[in-house]
C-alpha cells in the first residue's frame, strides 16, 4: 500500500511531465502546516524566476498565521505582482500533487486574479 506522500509525489511527477513538453514557465506550490510557498520556474527547470511565501519577514509580520487561506490569497497576489514585473503572464500551474482545494486554490484564484493565466 502506497503512503500518502507517495501518492502525492507520483501525481506531481506525471504533471511535471506533462508541463515540461509544453515548454511553459512553472508556478509551483508547496505547502506545510506552517506556510505556503510560490516558485516561478523557467521552461528549462533548471532556474528560479521568483518566489514568494509566508515565511518572508514582510509577510510574516501582517499575519498572525502562514497556514491559512487568507495568507495563501497573500502569496498569489505577490507571485502575480513578481511575474509582471518580470513580464511573464501565461503559466502552467504545478500544485505538486496536492488537491485544488483550500489553501491551493486559494493561491491560484489570487494569482489570477493578479492578472496570470493558467
Amino acid at each position: 500500500m502506497k503512503t500518502k506522500k507517495e501518492a502525492r509525489l507520483r501525481r506531481a511527477r506525471q504533471t511535471r511531465l506533462r508541463i515540461a513538453e509544453q515548454r511553459a514557465t512553472r508556478l509551483t506550490v508547496s505547502r506545510s502546516n506552517a506556510h505556503i510557498y510560490a516558485q516561478l520556474i523557467a521552461p528549462s527547470g533548471d532556474q528560479v524566476l521568483a518566489s514568494a511565501s509566508t515565511a518572508e519577514a514582510d509577510v510574516r509580520k501582517e499575519l498572525k498565521n502562514g497556514g491559512t487561506r487568507g495568507a495563501a490569497t497573500i502569496v498569489g497576489k505577490r507571485i502575480a505582482e513578481r511575474a509582471k514585473a518580470l513580464g511573464i503572464e501565461a503559466v502552467a500551474f504545478d500544485r505538486a500533487g496536492f488537491r485544488f482545494h483550500g489553501r491551493v486554490k486559494a493561491l491560484a484564484d489570487a494569482a489570477r486574479e493578479g492578472g496570470l493565466k493558467f
